[in-house]
């Protein structure tokens, strides 16, 4: 088990995994057991935007009429009329003559993958629907680089995650939870024997070293059909044009920080490269996951997602992808991508998302150049529960004093995390205590914003080890106040000459990671000190007001 001090809560048990989906369950929201000191956002109507009704009724008068131009009231038969029909019929004759064959002959097996060619020095590859090939790994240096046009390959090297992809006539076994790749419309059942007999398992979530959270995740296998299994046994009821990717909305996903360190931006990493041609099948769906992340889900992909464990139906595939790629905490490696993808297309990705068509950017920029430069603005996340500001009032006053516009940013509120975006998006600085909310960084404009992480008595590298490393791969300026030992609460509640308030360090080494997420994360609040946290603001003002004007 690797230490403790990075943003893994659940390494020394921080918390279990109370949000767990177990296997063959449909249920909403992950379900509640004790509280933890992350924040989870709560099931609400307001989580998903109500889509506007667009299909208007005609109404009774909704018919379509032909007046005479007489005046005489509207014309109903006659000449015009007969005519009108007279082209319906031809045309309905001319369609049946043309697509009549297509309807009535044998049913013809699609070849996804054109002409097979030698594998040697050739990436796994799938035939998109324009007949561009469509590259199914996009890591550097994988051992699935050259896998070929039909097979089976499993990346295990990674820590953090497997990732196995299949190339081929790929298609679902529900009552196996499998996935089989058939021989080649062209070929023989002979062609799966350079396959090989070996099934591949695979669950598909980034933390394959917690084994008490992996024993709850769904194993998907794989493997090439066996030659008993003819293909009218496993006859397609869903063809696909696109391959799948098979990931989970179980695991921690319950917790807005493992949503996108877990799940979507692994995802992302995974299937960017194909630019929304790629069919979600999800292990753990729930209506509660769909609607919070609704906007994420349909930027990922341009298909309607499969509930893999409900769904009962054989849905056929050119290929598929288990499993998704992780790069680190909130990190992308752009090295470690053909297409040096970075932290901030991952931001631009959300930004496609949860963009705001409303106003047209030349209106913006018109805007900008009518009104004077404005105040930065911070954005200062209010917290309940857990790690409070309880002086929160006067450090908004502070910053206003300081030369900020302050917005408070409520936690946890049910807002739709469209509204969250927007709001986030709008700061120059986002301040808060240490917690899953900080996640939204990935909201704030590259190469110009600032992240502010106040770290409460005995947190520091925790904290640090969370949201560092993303701010400075999204060029944005990182800063950390270190909350000392008369701004904790935990004054109220140890001797001065405690080791919890003298020696934090000291402290977790002695009683281990149970004291640090009992105490220094579960159970603390802290009260700034002005004077201090001043200084800190007076700097990433100054930093504010030396940046040119923002953009629309």
């Amino acid at each position: 088990m690797r230490r403790a001090g990075v943003c893994d809560p659940t390494l020394a048990g921080l918390h279990k995994p109370r949000d767990l989906i177990k296997p063959g369950t449909r249920q909403g929201r992950p379900r509640e057991a004790a509280p933890i000191p992350f924040p989870f956002l709560q099931p609400n109507a307001g989580m998903a935007s109500k889509l506007p009704d667009a299909a208007k009724g005609l109404g009774a008068g909704g018919a379509l009429d032909v007046e005479d131009g007489s005046g005489g009231g509207k014309k109903v038969a006659g000449r015009w009329p007969r005519f009108v029909h007279f082209f319906f019929v031809l045309t309905v004759v001319t369609c049946a003559l043309v697509y009549a064959p297509r309807f009535l002959s044998p049913t013809v097996p699609v070849d996804f993958l054109g002409p097979r060619q030698p594998s040697s020095g050739r990436a796994a590859a799938v035939q998109g629907r324009s007949g561009d090939a469509l590259v199914l790994d996009n890591q550097v240096n994988s051992p699935c680089a050259s896998m070929g046009g039909h097979g089976i390959c499993c990346d295990r090297s990674d820590f953090n995650t497997d990732v196995c992809f299949m190339a081929g006539d790929v298609r679902t076994d529900a009552a196996s939870l499998s996935f089989l790749l058939f021989p080649p419309p062209n070929g023989t059942a002979s062609a799966n024997a350079t396959v090989g007999e070996k099934e591949e398992r695979v669950q598909p979530y980034t933390r394959k070293w917690e084994k008490h959270l992996m024993a709850n995740i769904q194993e998907v296998r794989l493997r090439a059909a066996r030659p008993d299994e003819a293909q009218d046994g496993h006859r397609c009821d869903v063809r696909h044009d696109a391959p799948a990717l098979v990931m989970t909305a179980g695991g921690y996903t319950g917790n807005l920080f493992h949503a996108f360190n877990d799940g979507f931006l692994p995802a992302w990493l995974t299937v960017q490269h194909l630019r929304r041609r790629v069919v979600l099948a999800v292990l753990a769906y729930n209506p509660w996951w769909a609607g919070t992340f609704r906007e994420l889900v349909s930027g990922l992909s341009d298909h309607h997602v499969i509930d893999l464990l409900h769904d009962k139906r054989t849905h056929c595939f050119p290929g598929a992808i288990v499993g998704t790629r992780f790069h680190g905490i909130l990190a992308v490696e752009p090295a470690r991508t053909k297409d040096n993808r970075t932290l901030v297309n991952f931001h631009d990705f959300l930004a496609g998302a949860y963009k705001d068509d409303s106003t047209p950017p030349e209106a913006n920029q018109q805007q900008q150049q009518q009104q004077p430069r404005r105040r930065p603005r911070l954005g200062l996340y209010s917290r309940k529960g857990t790690r409070v500001i309880e002086n929160e009032a006067a450090v908004a006053r502070l910053a206003e004093s300081v030369g900020f516009d302050v917005s408070i940013l409520e936690t946890a509120n049910g807002a739709p995390l469209s509204s969250e975006y927007a709001a986030v998006s709008a700061c120059d600085v986002l301040v808060g205590v240490h917690g899953a909310d900080l996640t939204k960084l990935l909201f704030l404009r590259p190469r110009r914003a600032a992240l502010l992480q106040i770290a409460p008595l005995g947190v520091p590298h925790v904290a640090r080890g969370c949201y560092e490393k993303a701010t400075a791969m999204m060029e944005m300026h990182y800063e950390q106040y270190d909350a000392a030992a008369n701004e904790s609460s935990l004054v109220r509640k140890y001797p001065a000459d405690d080791v919890v308030l003298r020696d934090p360090e000291a402290a977790t080494r002695e009683r281990g990671w149970d004291l640090t997420a009992r105490v220094y994360l579960g159970g603390q609040n802290v009260s700034l000190d002005l004077g201090r946290f001043g200084d800190t603001l007076r700097k990433l003002h100054s930093r504010a007001l030396r940046l040119p004007a923002a953009g629309p």
